[in-house]
């Protein structure tokens, strides 16, 4: 079939032409004397050509040679639009939140996207930005804190650069509850910041307004509970201790150590609430995609065998480099040295091998394969899935409701893809998964890393924010490390002889960051280094009950 040419002899198809061929040259003149022609000919305009029309303006505002005019025609074409009786959509209502915002009207911008209810439309981020960063630049917190309420409540959450700005602003208005609330939601939000935030962050730990907040009157026990509830890594019940904060620069060791406070970081893990809002999601996707009562007949022999403190996922390894021609699954060489890996790691607790049915009745009809198998199947170290599942189902959901490592190298892409609503997923795969490979036929377990690359709040009061980095090597990125020397009077009173060694581990970090309080200079890196370390596995584990076969 032909393609469909742009019919320029009509009136409708020339307008078209003339306000395209103005878009791409942002002739904003030439858009708005198409404009005034149109309005003078009673040409009927529809919402791609007001869209077309008001996105000139708006990309207009940042040249001064336009900008009063982008402003003018801008706010005239809208109005235009609206007595036109044509529905805006989310593009329009973006654009005159721009036009709004370039023309110092924060409450115009915010005004027009609390009109897109009554036209049934989803506002996105991008509809917010104008009037956010607008209060926030002209320092009206509150009206900017209303906006990103407004935001939450459409089920939008901001991103860093809105988070940035809300954090800013918090700090320049010395609103230390605010302050701590935008930490926490960055924390939730981001694995790292970038250097812009960091200097944000680091200007509000420096200024009076942080060292007169604080006062948290809680046990370190109980802070400890909290702490453990959430995760790991973060407390979220206010500002610890008093005084001044002491901001440096560092690195982290392989083993978590901060180089300059020497405090461990913690593997920070998806709270309860959140495991069991991912099982159930898990749960229902499979469902969704696999045989209903063979998942549930799954979920109720978990509930019998949840004594394990890894899953594997028998396919991954058993085809692990496996293409070439004589290559097929290996089951004694890989799969078999993975289980007895886990095994010895973990005071000898077999772990759970998840492997389809029909892969399984294959193995089978080798011998040997047929014996090992057999025997993990007696054991209850291995459960095979039914003919047309999909065994990733089984073992993402085993892996998450028994809150237990998962090994595979399987980057779980499509899960991610599926899962896109939970926030929480990349934290739940780094603390979670193991990845592997065999050196001359010997495996090597790639164990989860010591600490978790999160902002990290301790029950010592004490803060840790890693900073963007271009280097894939851990050791060389940058940390704000923020301390307070008296976060630790809350909980306890030091003796004399600890509080001279405080004061002198103090000192030290001082001199060892080139900081100084009063001018909050932060020059100066810690040095570190940092491999990936390997962590066993502890626990004991009852005898388990043999594992029902698929294929009977």
């Amino acid at each position: 079939m032909a393609k469909k040419k742009n019919n320029k002899t009509t009136a409708e198809g020339k307008f078209r032409f003339d306000l395209d061929t103005c878009s791409k040259r942002k002739d904003l003149s030439g858009a708005v004397s198409l404009f005034e022609s149109a309005v003078s000919q009673n040409f009927r305009l529809s919402n791609y050509h007001y869209n077309a029309l008001l996105y000139l303006c708006s990309v207009s505002i940042d040249e001064p040679s336009s900008k009063t005019l982008a402003l003018d025609y801008g706010f005239r074409i809208y109005d235009h639009m609206v007595s036109s009786g044509v529905a805006p959509n989310e593009a329009t209502i973006t654009a005159v939140a721009r036009l709004a915002a370039a023309k110092n009207d924060g409450d115009l911008a915010f005004e027009v996207v609390r009109t897109m209810g009554k036209y049934e439309l989803s506002p996105r981020l991008r509809t917010y930005g104008p009037a956010l960063f607008w209060f926030c630049s002209n320092l009206e917190g509150e009206k900017a804190w209303a906006v990103e309420e407004h935001m939450v409540s459409v089920g939008l959450n901001p991103e860093e650069p809105e988070l940035a700005a809300l954090l800013k602003v918090s700090a320049e208005m010395g609103r230390g509850d605010k302050v701590y609330a935008y930490l926490h939601k960055l924390r939730a939000a981001v694995r790292s910041v970038s250097e812009s935030t960091a200097e944000i962050i680091e200007g509000w730990f420096c200024g009076e307004a942080a060292s007169e907040v604080g006062g948290v009157d809680c046990s370190l026990g109980g802070i400890e509970d909290v702490a453990l509830r959430n995760g790991g890594g973060w407390h979220g019940q206010g500002w610890m201790g008093k005084g001044k904060w002491v901001v440096c620069r560092a690195t982290v060791d392989s083993s978590g150590q901060c180089s300059s406070c020497g405090e461990k970081l913690a593997t920070v893990d998806i709270d309860r609430a959140e495991t069991e809002t991912f099982a159930q999601s898990v749960a229902a996707l499979a469902m969704e995609r696999e045989v209903r009562s063979k998942f549930r007949e799954f979920q109720d022999w978990l509930d019998k065998h949840a004594d394990c403190e890894a899953i594997v996922d028998g396919a991954n390894i058993g085809l692990y480099q496996q293409n070439f021609a004589e290559g097929g699954f290996s089951v004694p060489q890989q799969l078999d040295a993975v289980v007895k890996e886990l095994y010895n790691r973990s005071q000898q607790k077999w772990p759970l091998v998840i492997l389809h049915n029909k892969r399984f009745r294959k193995l089978s009809e080798n011998v040997s394969n047929r014996n090992l198998l057999q025997q993990w199947l007696t054991q209850g170290v291995l459960y095979t899935t039914p003919n047309g599942s999909n065994d990733d189902w089984y073992w993402l959901y085993a892996a998450v409701k028994l809150k237990c490592l998962l090994v595979t190298n399987d980057e779980m892409r499509d899960h991610i893809f599926e899962l896109l609503g939970s926030s929480f997923f990349l934290k739940w795969k780094e603390r979670h998964q193991v990845r592997y490979t065999f050196v001359k036929g010997n495996v090597k377990l790639q164990m989860p890393p010591s600490y978790s690359l999160f902002i990290q709040e301790s029950v010592k009061g004490t803060w840790h924010v890693p900073v963007s980095s271009e280097s894939n090597e851990e050791s060389l990125r940058t940390w704000l490390c923020i301390t307070r020397p008296s976060s630790h009077e809350l909980n306890d009173k030091p003796s004399a002889n600890e509080e001279t060694q405080e004061m002198d581990r103090e000192m030290d970090r001082r001199q060892q960051c080139d900081f100084k309080l009063s001018s909050c200079k932060t020059e100066g890196l810690g040095n570190g280094s940092c491999e990936n370390d390997t962590t066993s596995m502890t626990g004991k584990r009852k005898e388990r009950s043999p594992s029902p076969s698929r294929y009977a």
